[in-house]
Order: C-alpha cells, then structure tokens, then sequence
C-alpha cells in the first residue's frame, strides 16, 4: 500500500508541475491536445485491449467478481466513448478565465470573479 501512496504522489506532484506549464495555453491548443489524445486512442485501440486483456486475466485469477470484471473489460465500444468523451469535452465553452460576476464597491474598488485553474485533482478508480 505504501508502494502505490508512493507512486500516486509521484504522479500528482509531476501532474502539478506539468499543470503550472499549461495554465496560460490558448483554447484552441487545448482543444486540439484533446483531439490528438482522442486520435491516439483510437490508433492504439488494439495495443490497448491487448494490455487490457492481461489485466482481465489477473482479475479472472484472483477471483473477481463478475461486475468488476465487466467494469474492467476494455472493448472497442468503451474505448470509443473515452475517445469520444474527450472530443466531447473539446467542444465546451473553456471556462477558464471567464468572469462569473463583476462588482464596483462603495469606494470605487472593482471586485470580481473569474474562472481559474485550481490546481490538480487525483483519484483512485477501482472497478
């Protein structure tokens, strides 16, 4: 366990660093990484359920209850839709550095609200 608290924070940390480069990037080059990532799943859609395939199996022989094996199973249509989810996302409004509301206070100061980035979020997902 400690193993993977090691290697999370690794990651997140490498996650923040790599977030404080990306802060200023136009819309249109986020949407386009977005896009391209969307593509390279969808070109190594096959690598991906072979890998896939072999996490299957380590669950089929550590005794895995069928809905997480379901949950694991990587197949053409699943992979589509994370391809999918990420074009999906491409197409938003980007909220970031949108002002949500604008205020003048009493002594003249202008007050206000605007969409940023916060930082990096990590999570665990088991299935």
């Amino acid at each position: 366990m400690e193993d993977l608290k090691e290697l999370m924070l690794k990651i997140a940390k490498n996650a923040k660093l790599a977030s404080q480069k990306l802060v200023n990037i136009s819309t249109d080059i986020k949407n386009q990484v977005l896009r391209r990532v969307a593509q390279k799943i969808r070109e190594k859609k096959e690598e991906l359920k072979k890998i896939n395939e072999k996490d299957v199996n380590q669950a089929i022989a550590q005794g895995k209850s069928k809905a997480f094996i379901d949950r694991l199973t990587l197949n053409d249509k699943v992979i589509e839709g994370m391809a999918k989810g990420l074009e999906d996302v491409a197409m938003l409004p980007d909220p970031v550095g949108e002002i949500v509301k604008m205020w003048r206070r009493p002594n003249g100061l202008l007050v206000g609200r605007i969409r940023i980035p916060l930082g990096v979020i990590a999570m665990i997902y088991e299935s």
